[in-house]
């Protein structure tokens, strides 16, 4: 296998990177200049040396803990669970929350053999049962169904603990049409109606 070949493979290896955009991708790096091209692998290099899982929340930073974990400024009795590091960037864009995080590492997916083991649960429970510091835990997995079901194990677990358990809201999004949009989403939405004003 040539180096071209090997670096067409690697890119495939990306989510949403089929072989045709690898292929792309392959050959437009190689037509810039070189000084582009060690820019990126210094890039790589940094991010593989300096970027870990935060030991508090399991957040990906550079610093351990991470900065939302040692921030006064977000409250501590307000935990949101996310599936992956990436969702936190998600939430953290709307400005919208000022509590803390908590990263499972994925979902539960007995069908991929990803059980309560190979996620961040116990440690989100010792989080939890740390003193009663924790009120509120905002389940935000996914809305699929492996993320239902680890929004249902959860709660299971975490009520018992005295916190609250709440889970997204979901329904019709903003700028939406009804008549574009699926009845799971039009069903979510009436059951989640609230009054105006």
């Amino acid at each position: 296998m040539s180096v071209i070949d090997g670096l067409v493979e690697e890119f495939a290896r990306l989510p949403g990177i089929g072989r045709k955009t690898a292929l792309r991708l392959t050959y437009h790096l190689l037509e810039r200049p070189r000084d582009e091209m060690r820019r990126l692998a210094r890039a790589l290099d940094d991010v593989v040396a300096r970027v870990r899982a935060c030991s508090v929340c399991g957040n990906l930073t550079e610093s351990d803990p991470c900065d939302l974990c040692e921030s006064n400024r977000r409250d501590p009795t307000l935990l949101c669970v996310v599936e992956d590091a990436s969702d936190i960037a998600a939430i953290e864009r709307t400005g919208a929350f000022r509590g803390r995080y908590h990263v499972l590492g994925g979902r539960l997916s007995p069908l991929e053999g990803i059980g309560p083991d190979e996620l961040r649960i116990a440690s989100l429970l010792a989080r939890v049962r740390n003193g009663g510091i924790v009120r509120e835990v905002i389940v935000a997995t996914n809305p699929s169904v492996e993320g239902e079901a680890t929004a249902l194990y959860l709660q299971r677990l975490i009520r018992p603990l005295g916190a609250q358990v709440t889970r997204l809201a979901r329904g019709m999004p903003v700028g939406g049409d009804l008549e574009y949009t699926d009845g799971v989403t039009i069903a979510e939405a009436l059951a989640g109606r609230r009054e105006i004003g």
